[in-house]
């Protein structure tokens, strides 16, 4: 009743019942929840945490001062992820602000890898659910687009937490009849964030089970190793976007 009134006054609502193929519903009260997205999710999740347990737990310095040796294994891997974090968020918001910006790049960037690997390397389609099948995260529109309206939270905290109001000045600069463009731009960034992301995810693992059904030995390997490669490619092209976003609501006008 609720979602039919919303649905009524604002058609915009009906975008939350875009879905592409069959899913795995859960009834959480009165709504659905696509439950092979947590599902896989979920996995991404223990995946991260693992190796970054493994990575953590027992440090060893870089100088080879320590008695446990030089850093090996697990913390050399997110030691490098940590460093590679780093120098994208100083690049793309500068040096004063970008420590405060690297959790959440981080964060980003390794769920998007994270996730597209996933449906790259685990046969997520052997694993057999009620209805629909499993896939990785960011196959489902619904988590690029929560991705993509989380970085747009980001970058309009950061520019309200450090110009105030004053930061809507933007929209009228360099000149005041810029302002329906300067708005509009803001929203197709979270759209162009989501579909880019979706749309590749989607377009690697459609081409990968073409290939597999059509011809299932030797031919699709190239195109899986080359999704490997475009799967990393669109986790940094997002992460990059949302630190590009964030400097330029952070930068003085």
């Amino acid at each position: 009743m609720i979602n039919t009134f919303f649905t009524n006054i604002n058609p915009v609502f009906e975008l939350s019942e875009v879905s592409v193929g069959q899913h795995f519903y859960w009834q959480v009260g009165n709504y659905q929840l696509h439950g092979q997205v947590l599902i896989t999710s979920w996995v991404v999740f223990a995946i991260i945490a693992t190796v970054s347990f493994l990575g953590n737990s027992k440090l060893k310095l870089a100088d080879n001062t320590s008695s446990l040796g030089p850093p090996e294994g697990a913390q050399n891997l997110t030691e490098f992820f940590t460093e590679y974090i780093r120098e994208l968020a100083k690049t793309q918001i500068g040096e004063e602000e970008y420590l405060s910006w690297v959790p959440y790049l981080g964060t980003i960037f390794l769920f998007i890898f994270v996730s597209n690997w996933s449906g790259a390397l685990i046969p997520w389609r052997l694993i057999e659910i009620p209805n629909g099948e499993l896939a990785a995260p960011t196959n489902d529109i619904n988590t690029t687009v929560a991705l993509a309206l989380l970085t747009s939270i980001a970058y309009f905290y950061a520019g309200l937490r450090k110009k105030g109001l004053s930061y809507f000045k933007r929209y009228v600069q360099p000149a005041a009849f810029l302002l329906p463009i300067n708005i509009l731009e803001d929203f197709t960034k979270p759209l162009s964030l989501s579909f880019r992301l979706f749309g590749n995810i989607l377009a690697d693992e459609l081409v990968v089970g073409v290939l597999v059904s059509l011809v299932p030995l030797v031919v699709p390997i190239p195109i899986m190793l080359l999704g490997l490669f475009t799967s990393g490619i669109q986790a940094l092209v997002f992460a990059t976007l949302a630190g590009a976003y964030i400097g330029e609501s952070l930068e003085g006008h």
